[in-house]
């Protein structure tokens, strides 16, 4: 009989499955074995004893492909553990943690360890998010004793990280223009051309961000930054690119996070520099309940346009979101958020605000995240040349399909389908926009 070792969260299972293990005493005559579950997982077992990690591998994996799903969650987490404790392949034992998962989504003591996997690998959000829907699947008692010790543990970050994304972005207008081959005046009617008009295209589209954490004293670490992207076309006047490097303290105590952060950035607009930023942010998290938490950010910067000096401006955003596990495959969040821009020219000076709202679900070995937004903007004052202030309402939607099944290594294609409206009082910011993107993230 296979005992599970489950036995904290209230799963238990025996196996009496039969499987074969061929021992190959020579080329020649292979001998066949035939051994119950409960002798393979001795045999792996005793195997990672000795160290001899290679062998019980192979035979975790192999009880792994078993009928029997019991049999195989069993096998999955003895080589999830044995992967992230002996082997340090925390990845991979992700994976193996991910695949339980998806089969079983109300085993709490799995997705506690796929949150101290995330966590290891630096993916802090994704790992108090699973605590949150292990919350939400119900543990026992003696079972949130461990969420309570991985929550802490997540103050023990990883001191050097990063993360990069990949994807091809079909696109039906690049440039965010209006498709319209005129635009009104208070001296009439002037022609567009065809460069401020709406363009299609197939963009590659690039993310990466990478970080290092030195620990000052128990409790605050100095967070350094750097992130870049890139949305590459083939008609180079519509390439943008943005560089940006930030440094700061941050502190935890508690369930808290307060984070500072403060440095340049840089956005090229068409192969040409388009605007440098200096600027300083706060950020500030915080668990509200066992299942959600609510976070709060701020910041000023001042923008100098290389393009146009009366766009040159200060900068100032404040937003909160809230959000919440529903149960251990499904959850959701709300963000409000307010932007000021006060520019040199009242014309250009504008304040805009708006919320929007995402739910997720797990379905199988696949993650599927959809999106609504609404956003509202208004001018300081109208520009000489529009016979209107400049006044939009701007809709959005998106849903965006994670495809574990169809992973590669520790990472998986993902799918995003976005909408866009922007109706507008000015005639060149008028436009609708579809994309899409074809990549690949995080498996886990």
């Amino acid at each position: 009989m296979v005992s599970a070792i489950f036995a904290t969260t209230g799963y238990a299972h025996e196996a009496t499955n039969q499987a074969e293990f061929v021992a190959r005493g020579s080329v020649e005559q292979p001998a066949s074995v035939t051994l119950s579950a409960a002798q393979l997982f001795k045999l792996a077992d005793e195997a990672r004893a000795r160290h001899d990690f290679a062998t019980a591998e192979t035979v975790y994996r192999a009880l792994a492909k078993d009928r029997d799903l019991e049999l195989r969650t069993e096998a999955r987490f003895r080589l999830g553990m044995m992967l992230a404790d002996d082997l340090k392949r925390y990845s991979d034992a992700a994976i193996e943690f991910r695949r339980i998962l998806d089969d079983k989504p109300d085993v709490g003591r799995v997705r506690l360890e796929l949150a101290r996997m995330q966590a290891v690998l630096g993916d802090l959000g994704a790992a108090r998010r699973e605590l949150r829907a292990a919350e939400a699947a119900g543990l026992p008692q003696e079972v949130e004793q461990l969420v309570r010790f991985y929550s802490r543990a997540l103050d023990a970050r990883k001191p050097l990280g990063g993360s990069i994304k990949v994807a091809l972005a079909p696109d039906s207008n690049i440039n965010r223009a209006t498709r319209s081959d005129t635009l009104g005046t208070v001296i009439g009617d002037f022609i567009l051309d065809e460069a401020a008009q709406a363009k299609s295209g197939i963009g590659l589209d690039l993310q990466g961000q990478g970080y290092i954490r030195l620990g000052i004293e128990p409790g605050a670490d100095l967070l350094v930054r750097a992130s870049g992207s890139a949305l590459l076309y083939r008609a180079a006047d519509f390439n943008d690119v943005n560089v940006g490097i930030q440094a700061g303290p941050q502190y935890v105590w508690g369930g808290n996070q307060l984070t500072f952060s403060f440095g340049p950035s840089w956005r090229w607009y068409g192969r040409k520099p388009y605007s440098r930023t200096i600027g300083g942010n706060v950020s500030w998290r915080r668990p509200t309940g066992k299942r959600s938490q609510v976070r709060i950010d701020g910041g000023i910067a001042h923008q100098t346009n290389k393009r146009n000096p009366l766009q040159t401006a200060d900068n100032f955003t404040l937003s909160a979101s809230f959000d919440r596990a529903f149960s251990a495959r499904t959850g959701g969040g709300l963000q409000i958020y307010g932007f000021r821009e006060a520019a040199r020219d009242p014309g250009y000076s504008l304040a805009s605000g708006g919320a929007s709202i995402y739910l997720f679900r797990e379905l199988g070995r696949a993650t599927v995240i959809g999106t609504l937004g609404y956003g509202h903007l208004e001018a300081d004052a109208r520009l000489f040349l529009y016979p209107e202030r400049r006044v939009e309402d701007r809709y959005n939607a998106s849903l965006a399909v994670t495809l574990r099944a169809l992973r590669l290594g520790g990472f998986a294609p993902l799918v995003r389908l976005n909408w866009e409206r922007n109706r507008s009082s000015i005639e060149i910011y008028d436009y609708r926009r579809v994309a899409a993107e074809f990549g690949v993230t995080s498996a886990f």
